[in-house]
């Protein structure tokens, strides 16, 4: 009967994120039917295929063994490099006794590398046209689905796989030529999903949080899709299709070795922005903890940015489906990945103590904390477009608040979809 009455909740959730932004839209129009039919109908199926049918799931397994593969494979390089520091799992190659085993675990060692490895991965990936083909598929879905044009359905695919810059670099000829609501679209397809480079860092962090971690990360990014496409187009409507579904090349790389070299350039400069990111950001939230210390106790406790965050976004959690006792704590890792980003948001989300979320609480979670969406990705997005296309950098700027509000709702669609496959 709980579980009836969670989705029944997850189901009024979907209808209720429509609706706000449909109330935040530039529009009182009523939405297009097909817009929502497509959207809420291909994330179903996409789900349904992803959760339940076998030969989909033994594929997300084989990939999280991938994971396993590609970690063992970055840590034989770490240890050559750094040592001891960087890792040792029979723990005989450190110069002293241990006595806890997870501090050894140092993750400037141990994580940040998975980043530079599975940069030239993806790099080799590009240059021997597997990305680009599984891009151009996922465009044609999205294009007979939900009826966008070639252009952004492209862009709109390749943000299951790269960046929110990364992706309109596909379309970048015809940026200047899209719809008000196109680069709407664009841009909330930025906000709703994240890149393939990340992908194995997130399902790294979440190992023994939850099973087959990269499987379902890579599926909360596949149905987010198009739930941000119905979403932007809820918000501000357009029935003009853009260009066709070629895919122009962000980069060229002329040989394997080109592909490795170059890749492993990029994945410096990400792993390097990565680890400033997270001292910076953690070192501001316990600043401000410690400023809120000196406030009185409130309810025997001290006031912390967490409990605040939780408070504020506890609704948008329980109109996922998750019960009232839960939504502050599932609030407080929504308001974390919406004011700092999702990278914390993982973090705090392994960091729960048992019982503090339930099994489906936390699935519900994952899918819902895995996109771009912060404050910090609006200026990555509004730098990023508009040196791509500086004539409408002013648009861009004016709708870069409106697609952090669109990509955290497509989020929050997506952890009430899981929620509903799964309960």
């Amino acid at each position: 009967m709980a579980d009836l009455t969670l989705m029944i909740q997850a189901c009024f959730g979907l209808g209720m994120f429509i609706a706000i932004g449909w109330a935040l839209g530039e529009s009182r129009r009523m939405p297009d039917w097909r817009v929502l039919l497509g959207g809420l109908g291909l994330q179903l199926v996409l789900a349904l295929l992803m959760f339940k049918v076998p030969f989909v799931r033994e594929t997300l397994t084989l990939l999280n063994r991938g994971v396993v593969a590609v970690a063992s494979a970055t840590d034989a390089g770490t240890q050559f490099v750094f040592g001891y520091l960087g890792g040792d799992s029979s723990n005989i190659a450190y110069p002293y006794a241990i006595t806890d085993a997870g501090s050894t675990y140092i993750l400037a060692f141990r994580v940040l590398p998975l980043i530079l490895f599975f940069t030239v991965l993806s790099a080799v990936l590009w240059y021997y046209r597997i990305l680009p083909w599984v891009i151009r598929g996922f465009s044609a879905i999205l294009r007979r689905s939900m009826g966008v044009g070639g252009a952004v359905g492209v862009s709109a695919a390749g943000n299951i796989f790269l960046g929110m810059v990364e992706a309109p670099l596909l379309i970048r000829p015809y940026l200047n030529k899209l719809t008000r609501s196109e680069l709407f679209i664009v841009m909330t397809c930025g906000m709703a999903t994240v890149a393939g480079s990340v992908m194995i860092f997130y399902s790294i962090i979440l190992q023994g949080v939850i099973v087959d971690a990269l499987g379902h990360i890579l599926t909360a990014s596949v149905i987010s899709a198009p739930a941000a496409i119905m979403i932007a187009r809820v918000m501000i409507p357009g029935d003009d299709s853009t260009g066709s579904d070629k895919l122009i090349d962000p980069v060229t790389y002329h040989g394997l070795l080109d592909a490795v070299t170059r890749g492993t350039a990029d994945g410096i400069r990400l792993m390097v922005n990565v680890g400033a990111m997270l001292i910076v950001l953690i070192s501001l939230v316990a600043l401000v903890n410690s400023l809120l210390s000196l406030l009185p106790l409130l309810d025997g406790e001290l006031l912390t940015m967490e409990r605040i965050l939780g408070w504020l976004f506890a609704p948008l959690a329980w109109l996922m489906g998750i019960p009232w006792q839960e939504s502050v704590v599932a609030g407080a890792l929504l308001g974390t990945k919406t004011v700092l980003n999702e990278l914390i948001a993982f973090f705090a989300l392994a960091a729960l103590e048992p019982g503090q979320l339930s099994v489906k609480s936390t699935l519900i979670m994952t899918y819902a904390i895995c996109g771009f969406a912060n404050f910090g990705s609006l200026g990555i997005m509004i730098g990023g477009l508009s040196a791509m296309c500086p004539e409408r950098r002013q648009e861009i700027m004016a709708l870069a608040p409106k697609s952090l509000i669109s990509g955290t709702l497509a989020t929050c669609m997506t952890g009430a979809i899981a929620g509903l496959i799964l309960g």
